[in-house]
Formats: structure tokens, C-alpha cells, sequence
């Protein structure tokens, strides 16, 4: 039987989707260490010039991949969930198996590790958490207009972001000591005085 084409064939956006995924995943089985070139280009059975092509560099995909992890967890956190205030569905979904994972924690602790020593990516990561607070902002604001509440919703967003960023970090590193239900009643511990039973 005669071998196939040793790379597929794909267009051009679907080969960066690929790359973008390839890494990924490598992040996620072993953090930076595996996120090289070579690695992520076998991953996604593409040649090394591919990310050349389509990314510029390996920061160029660095920041892609940052932009993908981001727009993936704000879709999540986005969705709707009936029965729930915004900002309560917001934690239920932070803490999902899908969010909440081993997988996905390493390529945050991946790329949080990455962010301080990297302008590059130091600038997307601006661009991408400003989203992040303004939408957590917008979801506190709605809740303390309907229940007629005064509250401080971008401090109380920064806050709960940092929670949310540090009790994935404590899941990443000690998972026994992390579950999702302790991780969910620390949010509603912080949101409560202010907003209310949620």
C-alpha cells in the first residue's frame, strides 16, 4: 500500500488553528519546556517554516495562542446559564471541568510565567485583561443596578479576577487542596457582602 502525503493538506486558516491548538497542547502536557518549535510544528504535522508563515516567530505565536486560551475562557464564561445572575454563572463556569483542569491550568501557569518577562506578550496580555475586567465590571454593575446597590464593580472585578487567577494557581500546583466547589464558595465568599445572596 502506497504511503499518503506526509503533511496534510489545509487552508491557510484552518494550518494556524492547527498551530495554534498543536501548542496548546504541548503546553499543557509539559509547560514552556515544550513549547518549542520543533515540538509544536511535529504536534501539528506541519514543516518548522510554517510558523514562520503564519505567525512571524515563536513570540508571534506565543501571543496567538494567548489571544486563543482567552478567547476560549471568555466564551465559556459568556454563555449564558438560565437561573443564574451573570456574575454567578461566570463562576460556575470559572470552575468547570473544562476550565478547571489540570490541562488547562498548566497552559495558564505556562503563560502567566511567560507574560513578565515578555513585552511582546506583556501587550496582549493588556489588551486581553482590560476585556476581562470590563466584562466582569459590566456583570457586577448589572447586578448592584437591579438589587439597587452601590458598589465599587472595577475594584470588586480586580478582585475577583485575582481570586480566580490565584485559586487556579493553587489548583495547578496542589490539586487535592483545590477542588471547584472550595474554589466556587471562595468567589461567592468575596461577591456576597457586596452584591448580595447570589
Amino acid at each position: 500500500m502506497a504511503a499518503g502525503p506526509k503533511y496534510s493538506r489545509l487552508t491557510s486558516l484552518s494550518r494556524r488553528a492547527a498551530l495554534e491548538e498543536a501548542a496548546l497542547v504541548c503546553m499543557a502536557r509539559g509547560g514552556i519546556l515544550e513549547f518549542t518549535i520543533d515540538k509544536v510544528c511535529r504536534q501539528a504535522g506541519v514543516s518548522r517554516g510554517l510558523i514562520t508563515h503564519h505567525f512571524q516567530s515563536k513570540d508571534g505565536l506565543l501571543v496567538a495562542v494567548y489571544a486563543n486560551i482567552y478567547a476560549k475562557s471568555m466564551a465559556a464564561i459568556d454563555a449564558p446559564r438560565p437561573g443564574l445572575a451573570r456574575i454567578a454563572a461566570m463562576i460556575e463556569a470559572s470552575f468547570a471541568p473544562d476550565m478547571f483542569s489540570r490541562e488547562v491550568l498548566n497552559i495558564w501557569l505556562t503563560l502567566w510565567g511567560e507574560i513578565a518577562n515578555n513585552p511582546v506578550l506583556q501587550a496582549e496580555h493588556r489588551r486581553q485583561y482590560a476585556t476581562y475586567v470590563a466584562d466582569v465590571t459590566a456583570a457586577i454593575d448589572e447586578l448592584a443596578a437591579a438589587r439597587a446597590l452601590t458598589v465599587d464593580a472595577a475594584a470588586l472585578a480586580r478582585a475577583f479576577i485575582a481570586l480566580v487567577d490565584g485559586l487556579g494557581l493553587q489548583r495547578c500546583i496542589e490539586p487535592r487542596l483545590m477542588q471547584p466547589a472550595d474554589a466556587k464558595s471562595a468567589c461567592y465568599a468575596l461577591l456576597e457582602p457586596h452584591l448580595g445572596k447570589l
